[in-house]
């Protein structure tokens, strides 16, 4: 078994990073989930800095977000939602041509056993 000396290294984040990670999560439609997932941080965290700010305990000179990042924010959700529904798409795609590939391979299967042939068209010379 190995030796541990000492306990587990804790991240240390600057106040400027929990003030900006605070207005990022406090914009109209954004999930804390997303802002801590984008920052690598556990939500969790991220609600504790929220509240701290809330109760005066996080206290900073951090500026609004500008509008070119509320922008950059908008479009950074957008591009997620298409991704997600692209990659719903290509799931189904995959599951429909393993189904056909499936149902193929029974009907000729069926077909060796029967020896009729199977419903598929076969072209004649």
């Amino acid at each position: 078994m190995a030796k541990r000396n000492g306990p587990a290294k804790i991240k240390q984040y600057s106040l400027e990073f929990k003030l900006k990670a605070v207005q990022l999560s406090d914009q109209p439609g954004v999930l804390i989930k997303d802002v801590a997932e984008s920052l690598c941080i556990h939500p969790f965290m991220l609600s504790k800095w929220r509240k701290q700010v809330r109760d005066g305990v996080l206290v900073g000179d951090a500026s609004p977000l500008q509008p070119q990042e509320t922008a950059e924010l908008q479009r950074l959700r957008e591009v997620e939602k298409q991704f997600k529904r692209l990659q719903m798409e290509h799931d189904i795609l995959k599951k429909a041509i393993r189904f056909a590939s499936e149902r193929k391979m029974r009907s000729s299967a069926s077909s060796r056993q029967t020896g009729k042939p199977s419903r598929s068209k076969v072209s004649v010379r």
